[in-house]
C-alpha cells in the first residue's frame, strides 16, 4: 500500500492530485460481525473493484480469520486474497482520470 502510494504521488502531482493513504484497523468486533470488511480498500469513496470492473469475492482464510472467510478481489478471471501493487495503482489511476474528466 504504501510504496502503491509513493508511485502515485509521484505520478498524480503534476496533475495536482494529492493522493492521502489511510490506513485502518478493524476492530476484532467488527471483523466478528462482518469478516468481509477485513480487507477492503477504497479509493475516492469507492472500493477498489468499482475501479478495476472487477467484484468482491471470498475464500477460505488462514488462521487469522479462523471459521471466517475472507474478502477477495475477484478481477479478470483473477482472484487476489492480497492485492497486487499493481492493481492498485491502476485503480487509483482510474480514480483520478475521472477526477480529471467525469464524462469518462
Amino acid at each position: 500500500m504504501r510504496r502503491a502510494a509513493h508511485q502515485l504521488q509521484q505520478a498524480l502531482a503534476p496533475l495536482g492530485i494529492a493522493p492521502d493513504l489511510q490506513i485502518q484497523e478493524i476492530s476484532a468486533a467488527a471483523f466478528l460481525q462482518d469478516p468481509l470488511q477485513s480487507n477492503q480498500v477504497l479509493i475516492a469513496g469507492q472500493p477498489i473493484e468499482h475501479w478495476l470492473g472487477g467484484q468482491a469475492g471470498r475464500s477460505r482464510c488462514c488462521n487469522e480469520c479462523g471459521d471466517n472467510d475472507c474478502r477477495t478481489l475477484e478481477v479478470g478471471g483473477q482472484q487476489y486474497e492480497a492485492i497486487p501493487e499493481d492493481l492498485l495503482v491502476r485503480a487509483a489511476l482510474v480514480a483520478a482520470s475521472r477526477m480529471l474528466d467525469p464524462t469518462l
